[in-house]
């Protein structure tokens, strides 16, 4: 008896990535930079990473100290940047440093103690400065090497040149229609899959144990009248203008945060942050995201523990950003050259199933 088999046309990719965040398009960038074919497939459903303040900060402003690699990582970001304007057009960085507005004399001696540490002397300016559109009696201190990167217009410019260079899927992931064993998801054959999902990971069945935990940040979109400050300033929270006299001011950290309602008890805290540096303002609208983190703080890179080319980048946490561009450039280069990962970042600190 004759059988007849149908055989599928596969086109053959290098990577597929799941997520549309800061982790998935610095991922892709590499991926552009390096010519390796691949294809992005997304819910399209905005993350934390869409509405993410976009302040890059080196300095823990509660504790005036720094964070782990803070260096390292803006200065491959300025080179990310730079790297992406050649096809975008444009750089999205933005030269508007953060000032700390400080709480009392004490912390302002505070700033200056520390500024002569080796730890913090690259970060603390000892010039202090006073703003006239905000309450700030005792001044502020500015973040050296402090900014923002244009977070619509990086979303909108990368996702249009996926689009346009036919590296958007146009749709969501469907995890069972992937083939593991085969490298097989709907007609591609594929070398590698990344999921850059954030917190969509828990619906993931190959990582969906994974150790990370919502932490639900909600943010402004405040009206305050015109002012010439062209800065981000911080007390309790981050405030920076936007346009049209538009500010933005956020954001806050619930780690018991459920659902994607507006807490109000959020809204409560950041208005009694924002009363305590503008005494008129209009909120116009209240945004929230969950930012997915790690007990260790520590992003989650590598490989599962049966299928070896199905990887996961997440964790990001609150410094999505800068994580999501350092850390890309490690797992490619884990991935492509076999160099091997940070232990402090390497899934297999977990343990496998």
């Amino acid at each position: 008896m004759l059988r007849f088999f149908a055989f599928r046309k596969m086109k053959i990719i290098d990577y597929i990535i799941v997520g549309d965040g800061f982790a998935a398009y610095f991922l892709a960038h590499r991926l552009i930079r390096e010519g390796k074919s691949f294809m992005l497939f997304s819910d399209g459903i905005t993350g934390a990473s869409g509405v993410s303040a976009g302040v890059v900060n080196p300095v823990v402003l509660k504790k005036f100290t720094t964070f782990w690699l803070a260096q390292e990582q803006i200065d491959a970001l300025h080179k990310t940047l730079e790297e992406m304007s050649a096809y975008t057009g444009r750089n999205y960085w933005i030269y508007e440093p953060v000032f700390r507005v400080f709480h009392d004399e004490a912390e302002r001696d505070l700033w200056l103690k520390k500024s002569g540490t080796d730890e913090l002397r690259p970060f603390l300016s000892t010039d202090f400065t006073f703003f006239d559109e905000i309450h700030n009696p005792f001044g502020c201190g500015e973040v050296l090497q402090s900014g923002r990167v244009d977070v619509p217009a990086f979303f909108n410019d990368f996702s249009s040149y996926l689009h346009t260079n036919g590296h958007d899927a146009g749709a969501a992931f469907d995890y069972n229609l992937l083939e593991p064993e085969n490298n097989i998801y709907l007609d591609f054959k594929y070398r590698h899959v990344v999921f850059c999902e954030g917190m969509g990971v828990v619906q993931n069945p190959w990582f969906h144990d994974l150790a990370v935990s919502p932490n639900k940040g909600h943010h402004l979109l405040v009206k305050l009248p015109a002012g010439s400050t062209k800065s981000t300033v911080k007390k309790k929270h981050f405030l920076f203008p936007l346009n049209e006299g538009h500010w933005y001011y956020g954001g806050t950290y619930d780690r018991n945060g459920v659902g994607a309602a507006v807490d109000e008890k959020a809204v409560a805290e950041l208005e009694s942050g924002l009363s305590q540096l503008a005494s008129d303002y209009t909120v116009e609208e209240v945004r929230n995201g969950f930012r997915p983190t790690v007990r260790d703080r520590r992003p989650i890179l590598g490989a599962h523990f049966r299928f070896g080319n199905l990887f996961v980048m997440n964790g990001l946490g609150g410094r999505g950003l800068l994580n999501g561009n350092y850390f890309a450039e490690e797992l490619f280069r884990h991935i492509e050259y076999g160099e091997s990962l940070r232990s402090e970042t390497d899934i297999a600190r977990f343990g496998s199933e």
